[in-house]
């Protein structure tokens, strides 16, 4: 079998045809001088802003990076930030080799497990292999909406939202929600009807929404990812790999407002009546028995199993793990950031 081991397959679609034209703008020349400056300064802004998260409450603003050419690594996963005005071309994932080697392997038929600071992927187990991924499609959901939705945004709740199924947290037609409320309902209790509400909210109707996530995940060079729900209940065409989640956690991470939402265990919040208050408590075992956990998506369907994306952070060192059809998924995700630990400790 390839590299890249394949169960769902999609026509592929030039990144360039999703990104549209522009006329380029001729410039006047700069001198030299003035070129070299701004160039090294950009450079190192860039590099910096990439060794390290972002500080809270500063989002790191990403723009897709050209189309790479043929000659370019299979391993290259590339986005483009910018920062304080300058894009330095960087990879969301890369390979060096050799991989660390993980004793016993895990239970799951797919893991990766990567430094989400650097990008490098440290371990990694089929990771190309394409797999419905449930409910950790939600993290593109909420990728999006957060980019589209201001916390405060009222989202008027269609008629079709409460009709979802099933794990819902109960929204009704006609209600009028912050944005906020319905982030955490999609993140932290996974409700599908949250994730319905949010799509429409964000992009008028449920299809442009899903638009939006396939142009999203074409522009961050996520190939082997297709969505066709924005909760993940729809298993059919609803696909991704590990290497692909692990590469959109990185990205997502970089984001203040998804990073608060992710780690948040527990958030009560008043609602209008007959309701007068919810509790929020999130999926994530991880966050209350493992030492650093910070995030992000837990997920399950018959046909997908049990999905999950982990993170955690100790004394600086950052890992993302991901693992997809798991029997075991907090165990596969603690022996792969256990691993990733000892050899960045």
């Amino acid at each position: 079998m390839s590299h890249r081991e394949e169960r769902y397959t999609r026509p592929r679609v030039q990144t360039r045809v999703l990104q549209g034209g522009r006329r380029r703008r001729r410039w006047r020349a700069l001198p030299a001088a003035v070129v070299i400056l701004c160039l090294g300064a950009g450079a190192g802004l860039g590099l910096v802003g990439w060794r390290a998260w972002p500080e809270e409450g500063r989002a790191l603003a990403l723009t897709p990076a050209a189309e790479p050419s043929a000659s370019a690594p299979r391993s290259s996963v590339t986005v483009e930030p910018r920062l304080v005005g300058t894009t330095v071309p960087v990879r969301l994932l890369s390979t060096r080799q050799p991989l660390a080697d993980l004793p016993g392997g895990i239970l799951a038929p797919t893991g990766i497990l990567i430094d989400a600071s650097t990008g490098r992927v440290l371990w990694a187990k089929r990771p190309h292999l394409r797999l419905p991924i449930a409910s950790t499609t939600k993290i593109m959901t909420a990728l999006i909406a957060i980019d589209r939705l201001r916390p405060n945004d009222i989202v008027t709740i269609h008629p079709s939202v409460p009709r979802v199924e099933p794990f819902k947290e109960g929204l009704r037609a006609g209600e009028r929600v912050p944005t906020w409320k319905l982030l955490h309902g999609l993140m932290l209790s996974s409700g599908n009807d949250s994730a319905l509400a949010l799509a429409i909210g964000a992009a008028g109707s449920r299809n442009k929404f899903l638009a939006l996530m396939n142009r999203k995940a074409e522009s961050l060079g996520l190939e082997d990812t297709h969505f066709a729900s924005p909760s993940g209940l729809i298993d059919e065409n609803n696909y991704s790999t590990v290497w692909d989640l692990a590469a959109l956690s990185r990205f997502a991470m970089w984001n203040p407002r998804f990073r608060t939402l992710v780690r948040t265990r527990v958030r009560q919040v008043s609602w209008p009546a007959p309701t007068m208050s919810k509790i929020y408590e999130n999926h994530n075992k991880l966050l209350r028995n493992y030492p650093g956990a910070n995030g992000i998506k837990t997920g399950w369907t018959t046909k997908a199993g049990h999905c999950y994306v982990a993170s955690a952070t100790r004394h600086g060192i950052r890992l993302i793990a991901v693992v997809l059809d798991s029997p075991d998924p907090y165990g596969d995700a603690t022996k792969m950031l256990d691993l990733g630990f000892s050899i960045r400790g």
